[in-house]
């Protein structure tokens, strides 16, 4: 199923139609502001490890999610008044940041060091999906089996086929990748320049 959803103003009946599928444990393509995404609720364990097979990842190496706003983040991450001060100036936007995950993020989506990759996006779909469901949503690019990364949701619909259930269009995504920065410690670390300025890091 491929639906068009208004990326500015996205229309609540058709957010509400995306959220069925994550209920029933289905897995989407989504807008995001650097790529288009794949992912699941990450509450369902059998949806995460449907995304591992589509994506061909080593089960050591856990997706990022997404949370809709600094508060939802407290829920799952420890945020040190440091961390929370970083992301505050940041957030919503192009960044991953990785933190010590708490006991309501599973097993599956942690690092052995207990740490996950947490996104607020700067859009209102990614957003409204989570706010809607109640829980994060598992972000992982939408690439082919070679690597080559999909912006075009048709082709990302045609190419995924029935492995995903719902296709969102958004429209056109930068098609860039996020910063990636650990907060672990207090002790910034760029892991990955992507499409935030990381400069105040360096």
């Amino acid at each position: 199923m491929l639906i068009k959803i208004n990326p500015v103003n996205p229309q609540a009946r058709l957010i509400h139609k995306v959220i069925e599928v994550l209920q029933r444990g289905g897995i989407i393509a989504y807008p995001t502001d650097t790529y288009y995404g794949i992912g699941c609720d990450i509450m369902n364990k059998r949806a995460i490890q449907k995304i591992y097979q589509i994506r061909q990842r080593n089960r050591n190496k856990p997706f990022s999610f997404i949370c809709s706003s600094l508060k939802n983040i407290s829920r799952y991450a420890k945020v040190t008044n440091y961390a929370y001060k970083t992301m505050r100036r940041l957030l919503p936007g192009p960044y991953t940041f990785i933190l010590e995950g708490t006991k309501l993020v599973p097993k599956i989506m942690l690092t052995r060091r207990r740490t996950a990759g947490i996104r607020v996006p700067d859009s209102p779909i990614c957003l409204d999906l989570v706010r809607a469901l109640g829980n994060p949503v598992i972000s992982t690019s939408a690439k082919t089996p070679d690597g080559v990364q999909l912006e075009d949701p048709s082709l990302i619909h045609d190419m995924f086929g029935k492995r995903i259930d719902l296709v969102i269009d958004g429209g056109p995504v930068p098609g860039e990748p996020s910063s990636v920065i650990s907060l672990i410690g207090d002790t910034p670390e760029v892991i990955r320049v992507g499409l935030g300025d990381v400069s105040s890091f360096l």
